[in-house]
């Protein structure tokens, strides 16, 4: 189960060579898992408002193996990899075409308003069985 993301690099992501400056693929990706969650069904704004749960960046692990420019169109792939009750583990690449770009493994945590750990909305931990499948 992988989501696609596709997006244009602009002028503001990139440095002065024009290449993409390495913090904005942690943008890149974190707006493929927003639209990946909201394909889901979740609405995060209502998630937070009616039971006070919102998702956390836990862990990211990054490699960067080829740049991306000015003006390319690129494409974030998402699949969930680990999932327990309150955690959920994405692999999240860049590609240009088929050159892949950027490699992450990002851990996501629900958690309430005072930072402890809550289970994840039904719809992320339902896919557990397609991640063992």
């Amino acid at each position: 189960m992988t989501h696609r993301f596709t997006l244009r690099v602009y002028y503001e992501d990139t440095d002065l060579a024009g290449i993409v400056y390495y913090a904005n693929y942690l943008k890149f990706i974190e707006r493929a898992r927003s639209e990946w969650v909201r394909e889901l069904g979740i609405d995060q704004q209502a998630m937070k408002r009616d039971s006070g749960r919102v998702f956390a960046v836990r862990r990211i692990e990054a490699d960067y193996l080829s740049p991306a420019y000015f003006d390319d169109v690129i494409e974030v792939r998402s699949a969930p990899i680990a999932i327990s009750p309150a955690r959920i583990t994405l692999r999240q690449e860049v590609f240009r075409s088929e050159t892949r770009l950027f490699a992450a493994l990002a851990t996501l945590v629900c958690l309430d308003a005072k930072g402890r750990p809550q289970r994840l909305p039904q719809a992320l931990a339902g896919l557990a069985d397609t991640i063992r499948a």
